[in-house]
């Protein structure tokens, strides 16, 4: 699918999500890494904002870069 004004919500809802699964797929295979005795770590961040009153931070990793491909990618084949 082609990205227009029209459908940009879409789009932003599966970079969104492909972030988000990508974040948290990544966290749980350095988990299993760590388990085994090896220390590993490839992430950057937290990266995010606090305002004292809300904060939202975001770690950056190669799970969350691989997830929004796999977002982008998904929203084109549609």
């Amino acid at each position: 699918m082609k990205l227009i004004k029209k459908n940009l919500q879409p789009f932003l809802i599966f970079l969104f999500l492909g972030l988000l699964i990508g974040t948290l797929s990544w966290d749980i295979v350095e988990m299993l890494i760590r388990m085994t005795g090896a220390n590993f770590s490839l992430q950057a961040g937290p990266i995010g904002f606090d305002l004292e009153v809300i904060s939202f931070y975001f770690k950056i990793n190669p799970g969350s870069l691989m997830g929004a491909a796999g977002g982008i990618l998904l929203f084109r084949s549609l």
